[in-house]
């Protein structure tokens, strides 16, 4: 019989009796996977890195579009004419015929202010002017016995048969008479001045409107009694809103590319994206001073057909500088520019070639130099281009310039090529020459995804992948 101690020594036993070959092989077998894991782990870890690390050039289209470089400023509406319509004679409003909001016509009945006291002064003036020319046959009847009796005592006295003092007192009473016929004229003369302007002052109690147009305001309610002595109050408002005037504040730092004429565009809150046109028509000359910031007004009308705008909108003003509509344009990151930009003249060796030609650099700036100096200059369009320059003033020729781009040709193959660059802003450039709508050229660089913080090497440790040495990457 097998005692408990031998039970359990009978696997220690069952161990000692493994072949030593057999385990030496198993170890070895172990070993080899984990390094063949290792290697594997280690090769697509690798693998990925390296693709994330390969950078890839940004492709951009050459496309036909707009280029416009602006300043931008704050503005309100105004309408371009409008009229305080006051009172001018005083008494309690009686009557408002209108609302805000109203349109009215010229001559329309606005309002009416109480007018008895007025209406006594005129019949009071009537009254007066008709008893006075009452006086007036009176007065004749006296005149013309007058010259009876002195043309009577004219004839006794040629005959010695009256006294010379009969004769003098009929001589003195025709002049009386006509200085009494005549004092009476210029009286009635005065009291119809006196009624013209009591009837007149009659006429200000009923209130027309001046223009025609939209009421937009109303400053005084039925009731409320006016004191014309002084100053005219204002009653209400009427403007026409056909036309409405911008006023803009422009900056101390901008004032100097504003030019009366220039083109202008501005957008409201309500309007969406919609854009209103306009040309600036005036800057005033004295300058408003705001928290030590020098500003000044410049004015522009807009029309208001639709009578989409209405007073006091806030407006974002934006000056058109310069611009160019229609032309082939391309990205600023895809231009490597000459030391300096050159005049814009005729190019013999640029114009001249088919749209796409590649154009060496230097050359076209000799060329263009030349040009410019010669005074010859290309007609609007040259070399296929569509160009418009609303910012530029008449015979005022915005500067050209040579650029290098890099052009993706159909076989993948990139190409170093010269091109001549017109208005530019900070995204796009005009094309005048050199490329053509739909090629493609290298914009920039697409940076690789940065290492994970945790596999940097020591050379590496805390810089980023961008500003590696050696350049960008």
């Amino acid at each position: 019989m097998k005692t408990e101690r031998d039970s359990h020594a009978e696997p220690q036993d069952s161990l000692l009796l493994t072949p030593p070959g057999r385990k030496k092989r198993g170890r070895k077998w172990g070993l080899v996977s984990i390094v063949l894991l290792a290697a594997a782990g280690l090769y697509f870890y690798l693998q990925d890195d390296e693709e994330a690390l390969v950078d890839q050039p940004l492709i951009a289209t050459v496309t036909v579009g707009d280029i416009e470089n602006t300043i931008s400023s704050a503005g309100s509406l105004k309408p371009s004419i409008f009229v305080d319509v006051g009172a001018q004679v005083s008494g309690q409003l009686q009557k408002l015929h209108v609302e805000v909001g109203d349109k009215v016509e010229a001559a329309q009945l606005l309002a009416e202010i109480d007018a008895r006291t007025q209406v006594s002064r005129v019949e009071a003036s009537r009254a007066a002017l008709a008893a006075l020319e009452a006086q007036v046959s009176s007065r004749r009847a006296s005149l013309d016995l007058s010259r009876a009796n002195a043309q009577r005592q004219e004839r006794l006295m040629a005959a010695n048969a009256t006294s010379q003092q009969d004769f003098d007192t009929a001589t003195a009473n025709l002049a009386s008479a006509g200085a009494n016929v005549t004092q009476l004229e210029r009286q009635i003369q005065q009291s119809r001045s006196t009624l013209n302007s009591e009837e007149t002052q009659l006429e200000f109690t009923r209130i027309y409107a001046p223009i025609a147009g939209t009421v937009v305001s109303i400053e005084m309610n039925e009731g409320r009694t006016l004191n014309a002595n002084q100053q005219a109050p204002t009653i209400l408002r009427v403007a026409d809103l056909s036309t409405m005037t911008v006023q803009t504040e422009i900056s101390e730092a901008d004032i100097g590319s504003m030019k009366t004429g220039m083109d202008i565009y501005f957008t409201t809150l309500s309007g969406g994206s919609r854009r209103w046109m306009g040309t600036l028509r005036q800057v005033l000359p004295t300058p408003v001073i705001e928290n030590n910031v020098v500003l000044y007004t410049g004015l522009f009308d807009v029309d208001n057909a639709d009578g989409a705008l209405l007073p006091e909108m806030t407006a974002q003003v934006f000056f058109i500088t310069s611009a160019a509509r229609d032309v082939l344009t391309v990205p600023m990151g895809a231009l490597t520019f000459a030391a300096a930009p050159l005049p814009e003249g005729g190019l013999p060796s640029v114009a001249g070639a088919p749209a796409g030609t590649p154009v060496n650099a230097e050359a076209a700036a000799a060329a263009m130099r030349q040009a410019f100096q010669s005074g010859q200059r290309p007609p609007p369009g040259a070399n296929g281009g569509r160009r418009g320059r609303p910012g530029a003033a008449p015979g005022e020729m915005p500067a050209r310039r040579v650029a290098s781009v890099r052009v993706i040709g159909a076989d993948g193959i990139e190409q170093e090529r010269s091109v001549v660059i017109g208005i530019s802003s900070r995204v796009s450039a005009e094309v005048i020459s050199g490329l053509t709508e739909g090629e493609q050229v290298v914009a920039g660089i697409l940076q690789a995804a940065a290492e994970p913080q945790g596999n940097n090497n020591n050379q590496n440790m805390g810089i980023p992948r961008g500003m590696m040495p050696g350049g960008f990457r």
